[in-house]
């Protein structure tokens, strides 16, 4: 009985298993060669979407200097892992100095693909780039 109790306080850890090949995946280091996103229908980014970008830049957040003619036009990459099954599993944005426009672009990426993506044609999770370009007069 004692024995018993034992073994129901302090069960045997269960194994820990390596990561599927794809989970392991690293970011690749030329994301020229990458393929653009799969989309199924191409996102359209509304005017709207660039008024959380012009404020970060106003509020001095992004080091962005105003055009001379103050048409802004801002372009983010976003290297995204996108697994057989369509689903998007790590989004990357490249760097552009204002951390939080590379965040915001990570995220609308997410929210663009969300059941917009062709899925299958690969044999694993596969890297692709997407690129958000933000666009108003300021």
């Amino acid at each position: 009985m004692l024995f018993l109790l034992q073994g129901a306080v302090h069960p045997t850890p269960p194994p820990v298993l390596p990561l599927p090949p794809q989970q392991q995946s690293v970011v690749p280091a030329d994301w020229s060669g990458l393929a653009p996103m799969p989309y199924v229908k191409p996102p359209e980014v509304a005017k709207s979407l660039s008024n959380f970008v012009a404020a970060e830049i106003a509020a001095g957040r992004c080091p962005i200097v105003r055009p001379a003619d103050g048409h802004y036009v801002v372009k983010v990459d976003i290297a995204t892992l996108v697994g057989t099954d369509g689903t998007v599993r790590r989004t990357v944005p490249r760097a552009i100095q204002c951390p939080t426009v590379e965040q915001y672009s990570a995220g609308l990426i997410l929210s663009f693909a969300r059941a917009n993506l062709r899925h299958g044609t690969a044999a694993g999770d596969q890297w692709y780039r997407a690129t958000i370009v933000f666009d108003w007069q300021g």
